[in-house]
């Protein structure tokens, strides 16, 4: 993550969006702390740029229409993070859907994405890596993201996920595992 507020930024920031007299100011300010951390939190499990793009002015909807129900328990990030992953896995259900893709073959979809996006800009292994991470199930897929790119603690991603940390760390060995033996297989 790139930006983490300090506990008093954090009460302070909560403060702000409780009361209605700040709340709009407050809401532009988190937009501009959280809005790259959850671009990039929402790419790595969409891929595609412009899904992304969508997912995350959604994420920011829902967080200002159900602001009223935010009462500080959860930190702002824990919160915007719980709802970009809801809106992120509705997505890829609903493109799922859409695209009529049998339930063995979401990852197909995703590694298709990657090939057509434009703004990718890795090496072949960094694209081999993306590739191997899109053959996981969603939620798979969104454990390994949060602990080996962002090294978000189990604690926090059981916050977010609303999943124990003891089967969020099998669920990350068995990710890896699978990353893995997807390099192997592939010889890189």
């Amino acid at each position: 993550m790139s930006k983490t507020l300090n506990p008093s930024e954090e009460a302070r920031l909560t403060a702000r969006l409780i009361n209605p007299d700040t709340r709009r100011a407050a809401f532009t300010e988190m937009v501009g702390i959280y809005q790259e951390q959850l671009y990039w939190q929402i790419r790595k499990l969409l891929i595609s740029h412009d899904d992304t793009a969508d997912v995350l002015q959604n994420t920011f909807l829902k967080a200002w229409t159900n602001l009223d129900n935010f009462r500080g328990e959860a930190k702002i990030s824990t919160w915007l993070y719980s709802i970009a992953h809801n809106e992120s896995i509705t997505f890829l259900q609903k493109r799922q859907a859409e695209q009529e893709m049998t339930q063995s073959d979401p990852e197909g979809f995703l590694m298709d994405q990657l090939q057509a996006d434009k703004y990718f800009d890795g090496d072949e292994t960094q694209r081999t890596l993306l590739k191997a991470i899109a053959t996981l199930p969603a939620k798979q897929r969104q454990v390994f993201n949060m602990r080996y790119f962002d090294d978000m603690p189990y604690e926090e991603i059981s916050a977010i996920l609303n999943t124990s940390v003891g089967a969020l760390k099998a669920s990350y060995h068995f990710a890896a595992e699978k990353v893995a033996a997807y390099f192997h297989k592939n010889e890189v």
